[in-house]
């Protein structure tokens, strides 16, 4: 969706900690919003890593910027957007995100050309781009004992040591297989081109609805990826095995026990991403998974 009007008046800025040279960056960003007219305010965690310097901005933990802002930039890679992505979800805080780390699938804006992208963003010419994420619980006895979400994905897997895991499936009720492998990952479309994908699992363009189930390590080698509706329930139980836990984006849940199970749907809340008009997910898939590069003579790619 290309927008051409916008109203942003107050901006929370979210930076990954413990950044060499960040505060020029975030100081350059600062002055370049506060120049423009826009309120800026530091989310709580940011404040801490980067005060005394900018002392002076107010302070909003995510309640508070999910309540009074119009939109988060995001300083820092995948893994900053994530953390805050999760937290702003409920409150549908679009999010704009400027690569500082090494990747950067979600924060996609370069620093070198991040005052032209945050103007033309800021002026309401951008692409709004929603995406879905996940949510699991964990039913030990019947009983609810932890509850996560995750805009990447969902990770069962056995600990490092420890044999293979064997894993049911249930999808929306019923029984789809059993599986023995090393684990099982659920993923969003966003989360494809991540872990998912390097367990061998395709591709899910990002407005696509659907949820990938890719094995880890399967034993039967005719165990492949599966792309399921956006709107299943799945139901993985543990059935055996040692050292077990469920991750949400990483953040992890350890000791699983036998017939523990972990229920997975599509969340109720989204994200919105907002990029430059004029932005393709093709060209950032070309630039970061380098399908435009070829060897040279000399071996080297160009």
């Amino acid at each position: 969706m290309t927008a051409t009007h916008a109203v942003f008046q107050t901006i929370a800025l979210v930076v990954r900690p413990n950044t060499d040279g960040i505060a020029e960056s975030v100081g350059t960003v600062v002055d370049f919003l506060r120049q423009g007219g826009y309120e800026v305010v530091f989310e709580e965690q940011t404040a801490a890593h980067l005060n005394p310097a900018f002392s002076e901005l107010r302070v909003m933990n995510a309640a508070e910027i999910g309540a009074s802002c119009d939109a988060a930039v995001v300083m820092g890679g995948d893994g900053t957007m994530l953390g805050i992505a999760r937290q702003l979800a409920p409150f549908n805080v679009p999010l704009i995100g400027i690569n500082q780390g090494r990747l950067g699938f979600m924060t996609d804006i370069p620093l070198d050309g991040m005052q032209d992208a945050l103007a033309r963003i800021l002026s309401g010419s951008y692409k709004a781009e929603r995406r879905t994420l996940l949510e699991g619980r964990v039913v030990r006895g019947g009983a609810t004992i932890h509850v996560g979400m995750a805009v990447n994905d969902v990770v069962v897997s056995r600990g490092t040591g420890a044999g293979m895991a064997e894993l049911r499936v249930d999808v929306d009720g019923q029984f789809m297989y059993n599986q023995r492998s090393d684990g099982l990952i659920i993923s969003t479309p966003t989360g494809s081109t991540a872990y998912a994908l390097s367990a061998g699992g395709p591709l899910l363009h990002p407005s696509l609805g659907g949820i990938v189930l890719v094995p880890i390590a399967p034993h039967a080698l005719s165990n492949r990826p599966i792309v399921l509706p956006e709107s299943s329930e799945i139901v993985v139980e543990i059935v055996r095995g040692r050292d077990i836990s469920v991750n949400f984006d990483m953040q992890t849940f350890a000791s699983l026990q036998a017939q523990d199970r972990i229920v997975i749907q599509r969340s109720p809340h989204a994200m919105t991403f907002l990029h430059p008009d004029g932005w393709s997910y093709y060209h950032t898939l070309r630039e970061k998974l380098h399908w435009n590069e070829y060897p040279s003579s000399e071996g080297k790619l160009i």
